[in-house]
């Protein structure tokens, strides 16, 4: 645990992150995050956005949606009745636990090794009784096990049956703006949408630092295809990235190992389609890049009875950490149809985008044609407004009135079967509707920013340290004055604006020795350090170091943003002395 351990104390001095409203005594499953967090977690973000989004700016787009969403959104995503966790209370004292979690710590404090996963409420309950498990806070008896949902709700406005959830997940935002999505891209197909942003869980009892929280930033794409076409068009540019795999026959199996195989092998095998292959492939090189190896990486797959509901096929990629164990940092779905064709059956709005046939072929089609005069006679003026919405919700107007119903919502108007005219209608196209079905990588931001901190974390003689990457290390340079005389600080900060100006964070310091403030920036992760000593004021010159192997090479002024640049986007320090001509010192 010593990497851990030294973690920590460098996140409670230099304040990463703590416990959110700590001096109420805080509150389980929230953080706050400091400075130096804040920047952190913004340059995982860009790097993942350079990685997932902006290298496919043909293929995805951007969206932000509101983190708060009305109830007949989680009716139809399913989550009203699915998203749940069992709960167990205690009967002496009413503590509450996560009925999975407190079988497995229980059994595993015995020597037992059981996977709760999956399992129902009586069967956890019949383990509770069998093992005479009790509560851990009091010694008395747990009672029944239930089920416990894990939406924050809330209400929408002054009126309590306008209720409301917060997001469990940015998915949701994007499958019920589909179809203007649909018509940005032009309904091309395939494409892909992202969103960054924070969702919130209501956890039974969240714990593990920043393993299990109840609000939490994730990182998302929903990428619709043609199932009938599910090749993924940039599949070339990782089908020979290595991902370390454990399928679900292995799983069934018991083992855990992973397979390294590379992408086109995974799909190859059926392990997974293309386009599950590509992201796991890019979400291995991802977090590789963060500075998790290979090899404490893994993605396993989830049991039929282990995965969401809304998912067909999924893998958890899995780093392992010392602290923590082995820890999920993203996951990967094969949501099929489900979240369209749930959100089309409650809202009436067709979800479809259409596929090219080999030939052309003779349909019957229901066309709804507005009434106007029966229109008119009760909304008048509105005539307009009302005919939009039945052209929009056309499809829907048409299966309510097939059913027999002689009315029907749409927007805010009630729309009468004397309104409309239905027509069936014979004609050809060479067009078919269909469904999309969806590809999800999804990403939890905090997680993968413990496990970039844990694996930062550098012992060399008594010298700790972060080996942060250069491009999301939160300060990109220190700049210190070797001693504090007027002169030098005039350069330093002007330095330090010049920096901003091109888009760098620089830590200032002049107090202390010089020794002691290169330990600093070190602690925090900062990848270079420029001194300004005496030939600065003379020559124009600066010493410029390397955190790692702490070598110094002197450049000048002039070059140092140019320096700051080529080490960010991954050069090394040797070479990006050696292209600017700096001399070593």
């Amino acid at each position: 645990m010593r990497r851990a351990e030294l973690l920590e104390e460098i996140i409670k001095r230099r304040l990463l992150y703590w416990p959110s409203s700590e001096i109420y005594g805080g509150v389980g499953g929230f953080y706050d995050y400091g400075p130096l967090g804040v920047q952190l977690r913004r340059n995982i973000v860009e790097k993942w956005r350079r990685t997932f989004v902006l290298p496919f700016q043909d293929l995805i787009i951007e969206v932000e949606t509101p983190i708060i969403m009305p109830e007949p959104v989680f009716k139809a995503s399913g989550h009203l009745d699915h998203f749940t966790d069992y709960v167990v209370g205690c009967t002496k004292c009413g503590r509450k636990y996560r009925a999975d979690h407190l079988v497995e710590e229980e059994l595993a404090k015995r020597g037992l090794k059981i996977s709760t996963e999956g399992l129902s409420a009586a069967e956890l309950e019949r383990l509770i009784v069998e093992h005479r498990i009790v509560c851990p806070n009091c010694g008395g008896p747990l009672g029944r096990v239930e089920s416990f949902n894990l939406l924050f709700k809330t209400t929408i406005g002054p009126y309590s049956e306008n209720a409301g959830y917060l997001r469990p997940e940015t998915a949701q935002g994007i499958f019920v703006a589909f179809p203007r999505l649909a018509e940005y891209v032009g309904r091309r197909h395939p494409f892909g949408v992202a969103q960054i942003g924070r969702v919130a869980r209501n956890e039974i009892s969240p714990r593990g630092g920043l393993m299990r929280l109840r609000e939490f930033t994730q990182m998302e794409i929903e990428l619709f295809f043609d199932p009938q076409n599910p090749k993924c068009p940039y599949f070339a540019e990782v089908e020979g990235l290595e991902i370390p795999i454990v399928p679900e026959e292995f799983v069934a199996k018991g083992q855990t190992e992973p397979l390294f195989l590379t992408a086109r092998e995974v799909a190859a095998r059926g392990y997974a389609n293309e386009w599950m292959a590509f992201f796991m492939a890019l979400a291995a090189k991802f977090l590789k890049e963060l500075g998790v190896p290979l090899e404490r990486q893994k993605f396993l797959g989830k049991l039929p009875h282990e995965r969401a509901h809304y998912s067909a096929k999924s893998y958890d990629q899995m780093v392992l950490t010392e602290r923590f164990g082995w820890v999920e940092v993203s996951g990967h779905a094969y949501r099929t149809d489900y979240d369209l064709s749930g959100h089309m059956r409650h809202s009436g709005r067709e979800m479809y985008l259409e596929r090219r046939l080999p030939a052309p072929k003779e349909v019957e089609v229901v066309r709804i044609y507005p009434n106007p005069n029966a229109i008119r006679e009760k909304y008048g003026d509105r005539i307009g407004e009302v005919i939009k919405a039945i052209k929009e919700n056309e499809a829907y107007v048409a299966k309510t009135f097939g059913e027999g119903k002689q009315e029907v919502t749409v927007g805010e108007y009630i729309v009468t079967r004397d309104m409309v005219f239905i027509k069936t209608e014979k004609r050809k196209t060479d067009l078919e509707k269909f469904i999309p079905h969806v590809v999800e990588p999804s990403f939890g931001l905090d997680r993968i920013m413990y496990a970039v901190l844990e694996y930062a974390v550098a012992e060399e003689g008594g010298r700790v340290y972060l080996r942060l990457p250069a491009d999301v290390a939160p300060i990109n340079v220190c700049i210190l004055p070797i001693v504090k005389r007027q002169d030098y600080v005039e350069i330093g900060r002007s330095l330090r604006k010049e920096l901003a100006t091109e888009g760098f964070l620089a830590w200032y310091d002049d107090e202390g020795t010089i020794g002691s403030r290169y330990a600093a920036c070190d602690e925090i992760g900062v990848p270079l350090a420029v001194t300004i000593d005496e030939r600065t004021p003379t020559d124009g010159t600066v010493t410029i170091r390397d955190r790692d192997t702490r070598k110094q090479v002197r450049i000048g002024l002039r070059d140092v943003a140019k320096f700051l640049a080529a080490v960010r986007k991954g050069t090394s320090f040797d070479e990006a002395a050696k292209a600017l001509g700096a001399t070593p010192v």
